[in-house]
């Protein structure tokens, strides 16, 4: 970094120079309008010509290469009012400051960008630009459609890009024009055909740069309905990465370029084995990491003394397996006495209880003939047929009352 300047260390003029090319080199690609004072171009592939600001009295040099000079619609004389996109540059050998154009157009095109910005806004409220209709595009598709102008250098871009990355593509390309009044009539067209061909995994609208004239086929309201419409995923590389269309806003995905298209479309062959790779050694690290672990898993349960010697561990069981037989063997007899002995007592018990023991004693039981008890004399009436139960058995009698007594 360079110290500041003072009057005991001021700065040499190349220091100067270069800081005020870096700050200016900072400034970055600016649109400038002004009117065209003076055009040279000794027959060389460069054009000089000083811009004039129409409102003041000051004028910038410009440069630009032939083709953007001449292109058709720039109305590159003097005299004519036009707009430049150029970037500022300090040449620091002569201290001079110029710009160095890459686009050059006629003053005029405001009310056709104002027409393009009404249809904008139409087809953004109609929903035809939102985000949750943009589609995914297929990881690596086997069948690309391509949309462009025949032998173009875009068409070479795409090609050439998409299969240095990824060998196995196949396209299938529609030549159209891609610029003048009937271009977008046959883009649409020649997108729709791949639209329809069910092999066309994927579409790429490609064209090389050129002024708003040279692109407006591809803001034409027709065309973005179309892109809108197909059920192909469509990708745009229109124009240079500044260059924006109707169309780059309803396609799937919008591409700075029709090599970046070519990008977006296919993967890296290389990069891809890479990935490959690294997925096969994670997976092989991660199977031996795992295999490694349940041997040593095993190696530590077959070296416990359960499974290193069974036997000793059925050694002692047997004597205790007996003991505990022995011990319940007792256990169960010793209860199944004590139950014996219970069954006995309560058997005594309940036969000293039984009318039966009463009978042998000697006692009798008086009974009707429908075997009803007789408890009291005078539940019986005189003649009334009886029976008496002893023990031996039963014995039939009659009532007789004597003096009022049975």
């Amino acid at each position: 970094m360079t110290a500041p300047s003072s009057p005991d260390q001021p700065w040499p003029v190349r220091t100067v120079a270069r800081k005020v090319a870096d700050w200016i080199g900072r400034l970055g690609e600016v649109w400038v309008e002004g009117q065209v004072a003076q055009l040279s171009r000794r027959g060389s592939a460069t054009v000089f010509l000083t811009l004039r600001d129409t409102a003041a009295d000051l004028s910038v040099p410009v440069t630009c290469p032939r083709d953007v000079a001449e292109r058709p619609g720039a109305a590159l004389t003097e005299g004519a009012r036009v707009l430049v996109r150029a970037r500022p540059d300090y040449y620091v050998a002569r201290g001079s400051f110029s710009l160095r154009a890459t686009e050059i157009r006629a003053v005029g095109l405001g009310e056709l960008l104002a027409r393009i910005e009404r249809i904008r806004t139409l087809l953004a409220a109609e929903g035809l630009f939102d985000v949750h209709r943009k589609r995914p595009l297929p990881f690596a598709p086997a069948v690309v459609g391509l949309v462009t102008g025949k032998g173009s250098a875009a068409e070479r871009d795409v090609l050439v890009t998409a299969r240095r990355r990824w060998p196995a593509v196949r396209f299938v390309v529609r030549h159209c024009t891609v610029q003048g009044p009937s271009a977008a009539e046959e883009v649409v067209e020649a997108l729709q055909r791949l639209d329809r061909d069910p092999e066309v995994e994927v579409i790429v609208l490609a064209r090389g740069g050129g002024s708003v004239e040279d692109l407006l086929p591809f803001s034409d309201e027709g065309l973005v309905r179309a892109v809108a419409a197909c059920r192909t995923p469509v990708v745009t590389g229109v124009g240079h990465e500044t260059d924006t269309t109707l169309v780059d806003h309803a396609a799937d995905v919008r591409a700075a370029t029709p090599t970046d298209a070519a990008h977006r479309v296919v993967p890296e062959i290389g990069e891809q084995r890479r990935l490959v790779d690294g997925l096969r050694a994670r997976a092989r690290a991660l199977v031996t990491a795992r295999v490694e672990q349940q041997e040593r898993w095993l190696e530590s349960v077959r070296s416990r003394p359960s499974l290193a010697e069974p036997g000793r561990l059925l050694a002692g069981l047997g004597d205790e397996v007996a003991a505990l037989r022995s011990r319940a063997t007792r256990t169960l007899t010793h209860r199944v006495d004590l139950a014996v002995r219970d069954l006995e007592h309560a058997r005594a018990r309940v036969a000293s209880l039984s009318p039966q023991a009463t009978l042998d004693r000697g006692y009798a039981l008086v009974q009707t003939t429908d075997g009803a008890l007789v408890r009291a004399p005078e539940e019986v009436a005189d003649g009334q047929a009886l029976l008496v139960r002893v023990a031996g058995g039963r014995i039939p009698v009659r009532v007789d009352r004597q003096d009022g007594q049975p």
